[in-house]
């Protein structure tokens, strides 16, 4: 067990050294190679006084070492400042935001993994007859469409023609904002069951051609055992390693379901700073997702010693 809380405070330290090279590039992107903002928020009838007091105001004035200074001060401090298109604190915006982002992608993202779990077992345990060959035909019809198709086509019988569910909006309070992300979650878990369910089913079908299978099998134990109790354990290791490494990216939700439906998440807020050059605004979003990305993946090697006690963290 001390082998393990070593293991994970060397991590937590290896946090230091990756955070400032992920500032060192976020610094690059906004700071060096994006070209100046001033000229972007002024245009080109700034005068060079407003340009003066612009640049100070937004801390350019600085030198390059100083503004680096101020980038890596953000990521440990989460504090973002202000952003230049709302004026408004960018941790209390993106707190604001993370509130609908979570509601829409959690329960979207575990019912698009349960679900298709579930589907692979079920392919991959009847392989080769008739519901595998369905199945997979099905997936790839699905993936073959486009998502906004998806959108389009959902909003506009479900929500627009048949009056099912909200159109568009966002209502803050539970649980009042249920009946505005049920159709996106929808169309979230449609979009997703394609690549899961094959992805999933190749992961388990590894398993199951494996030596260790053959010989579950010739000690006489019944096809359902052998898949429920040791193909599926040992497969779950890849599993978790496929969810875990999404989880950081939750925190943006969906850009394009956020648009469509105007929720009012990170997603939305991503692709309207992306819209206006709102750089504050980017690099904190950059610099969120770095740090949620370092701590997952951690998550995810604890997660391996519950899911297969062999698995020591060294």
């Amino acid at each position: 067990m001390s082998g393990n809380w070593n293991y994970i405070i060397r991590r937590l330290l290896y946090l230091i050294p990756v955070l400032l090279g992920v500032c060192f590039l976020v610094f690059l992107l906004f700071n060096v190679t994006a070209g100046d903002p001033v000229l972007m928020l002024l245009g080109k009838h700034g005068s060079p006084d407003q340009a003066a007091a612009l640049r100070e105001q937004l801390g350019l004035n600085k030198s390059l070492f100083m503004q680096y200074i101020d980038v890596v001060k953000s990521a440990f401090t989460f504090d973002f400042g202000r952003s230049w298109s709302t004026k408004q604190e960018i941790s209390s915006m993106m707190m604001q935001g993370a509130i609908p982002s979570l509601t829409l992608s959690i329960p979207a993202f575990f019912l698009s993994t349960i679900i298709g779990i579930l589907f692979a077992v079920i392919v991959a345990f009847y392989r080769g007859k008739g519901i595998d060959l369905f199945i997979r035909i099905t997936c790839i019809a699905m993936m073959s469409i486009s998502s906004l198709v998806y959108i389009l086509v959902f909003q506009y019988l479900l929500a627009y023609k048949w009056g099912l569910f909200e159109i568009s909006g966002y209502e803050f309070g539970f649980p009042n904002f249920i009946y505005y992300i049920l159709l996106p979650i929808i169309i979230w878990v449609v979009l997703s069951l394609g690549p899961d369910i094959r992805f999933y089913r190749t992961l388990i079908l590894d398993e199951v051609y494996q030596d260790y299978v053959r010989t579950a099998r010739a000690k006489g134990l019944t096809e359902s055992k052998v898949f429920l109790k040791h193909v599926l354990r040992n497969a779950m290791i890849p599993i978790v390693t496929y969810t875990v490494v999404q989880l950081p990216f939750l925190l943006l939700g969906a850009l394009l379901l956020e648009s469509f439906f105007s929720i009012p998440g990170l997603g939305g807020m991503t692709i309207t700073a992306l819209n206006s050059s709102d750089f504050p605004v980017l690099k904190a979003i950059t610099i969120l997702s770095a740090v949620a990305y370092i701590f997952f993946t951690l998550l995810q090697d604890i997660i391996y010693t519950f899911v297969d006690p062999r698995v020591k963290l060294q």
